[in-house]
């Protein structure tokens, strides 16, 4: 079986959902500042990742919810996170990246803190402004009335 948004849909993973210009502005508007604020001095490589993941988190929402879906909430960041395979066609070896990452930053919010290095830091900020500027060129090619 091919997997896509729609076998999503069919396991209860997805929930239809309406969008509109004003929460995709209000999804990708908050990433924006979040990927201004993960970069602020002093922060700790844990902060730092958590708050770019978030920037990564409200992209990918965007995209799911052009593509008239949001995650039910079980496991609902990773999917999230996931469905960037199916809407913006992410590289599936980013995609897996960016779970690693996703994994580290709950080890690092719930069990072990102080565990995320500075590399794994700026790497998740390269990926959040990646995702953020394909989730940008992606709308405006493939939802244009979403765009504000």
């Amino acid at each position: 079986m091919t997997v896509s948004l729609t076998s999503w849909r069919s396991s209860d993973w997805l929930q239809p959902h309406q969008t509109s210009p004003e929460e995709i502005s209000g999804l990708l508007d908050p990433a924006d500042r979040d990927l201004s604020d993960c970069e602020t001095a002093g922060l700790s490589p844990d902060w730092q990742l958590n708050i770019a993941h978030n920037a990564a988190l409200l992209c990918a929402t965007a995209a799911l919810a052009a593509c008239g879906y949001r995650a039910s909430r079980e496991a609902h960041h990773y999917r999230t996170m996931l469905s960037l395979k199916y809407t913006i066609k992410l590289d599936r070896p980013v995609v897996a990246r960016l779970d690693k990452l996703r994994k580290k930053r709950n080890i690092s919010g719930y069990e072990r803190p102080g565990t995320v290095s500075e590399q794994e830091a700026e790497e998740m900020i390269r990926l959040a402004r990646r995702i953020r500027k394909a989730v940008q060129k992606w709308l405006e090619s493939n939802h244009p009335d979403l765009v504000a």
